[in-house]
């Protein structure tokens, strides 16, 4: 019984560092966002004074969120981060949900070759596939356009394999059977039996393909030509100067394209841990 109290209480130790320095980043761009610019370069994190725990608390400002809002397109610029961010995750599950039950579910010619291919796919960087998706977009005519941002997302390989393999683990060939036997068509199927039993891994793609075009910052700078058209990861990379930045209103923004993630994930992250551990055992 000792040894078990002593080895939990190593392990919390052990979590609690490990979380305090994961947390260590995101405390002091909270603490940068609301320094002026000169106490940003004194110290490393709050202004030190007379006030309550050696901190200056009179010297911290708000003035660089409402220089974001005000000065600043950030509003305009978070309202398409959100519109592209919901546009593309609810499609790519869709599109990734239905192409992981094909290849999941159905017999055709050339099933094994498609799956191989796809599998092979995840391991390419994005970057990689860039140049080629600017050429299909430019020759489309959709340069400029969310369309541009959105289409090359809609069915990346490793959501279409991680569907696949929920589709094996978690939907009976039997049930699929039984449902066509009664004279179901292929989409009631789907979306009347098949949706609901992978429900977690649903909520967990959406998670993840949300978070991911939230944070994507290579697509935008290269399909969208407009300033009026870009995402917060690009207007934020667009706050620095050419002889100078400023490192407050940088922060700002950044804090202000992380709270939303980070309020989503909070919200959803048991639905998200379910959907990673749906279907670790079969049956």
């Amino acid at each position: 019984m000792i040894r078990r109290r002593l080895g939990r209480g190593l392990l919390m130790m052990v979590l609690v560092t490990f979380g305090a320095l994961t947390l260590l980043p995101f405390v002091w761009m909270v603490c940068a966002a609301v320094k002026t610019p000169a106490d940003f370069i004194a110290y490393q994190f709050l202004p030190g004074g007379p006030g309550f725990l050696g901190i200056a608390w009179d010297r911290l400002t708000t003035a660089n969120f409402f220089r974001a809002f005000t000065v600043l397109p950030m509003g305009r610029a978070l309202l398409h981060s959100v519109f592209l961010a919901s546009v593309t995750s609810v499609l790519s599950t869709l599109c990734c949900s239905a192409g992981g039950y094909a290849l999941a579910k159905f017999r055709f010619a050339g099933r094994g070759f498609i799956t191989t291919l796809v599998l092979g796919t995840v391991v390419l960087p994005a970057a990689l596939l860039l140049g080629p998706s600017f050429e299909t977009v430019y020759h489309l005519g959709l340069v400029d356009t969310y369309a541009a941002v959105i289409l090359p997302a809609l069915t990346p390989a490793f959501g279409i394999y991680l569907f696949r393999q929920a589709m094996l683990n978690s939907v009976p060939s039997e049930l699929i059977e039984c449902a066509r036997l009664e004279g179901c068509g292929e989409i009631r199927i789907f979306v009347e039996i098949v949706v609901p039993l992978v429900r977690p891994m649903i909520g967990t793609y959406l998670a993840l393909a949300f978070i991911g075009s939230w944070n994507n910052f290579l697509n935008p700078q290269v399909m969208l030509q407009s300033p009026e058209r870009y995402p917060l990861s690009v207007a934020i990379f667009n706050l620095r100067g050419l002889y100078g930045s400023d490192y407050g209103l940088i922060m700002a923004g950044m804090l202000i394209s992380v709270a939303p993630v980070m309020c989503l994930f909070l919200v959803l992250q048991r639905e998200f841990i379910s959907g990673l551990t749906s279907g670790a055992v079969k049956g």
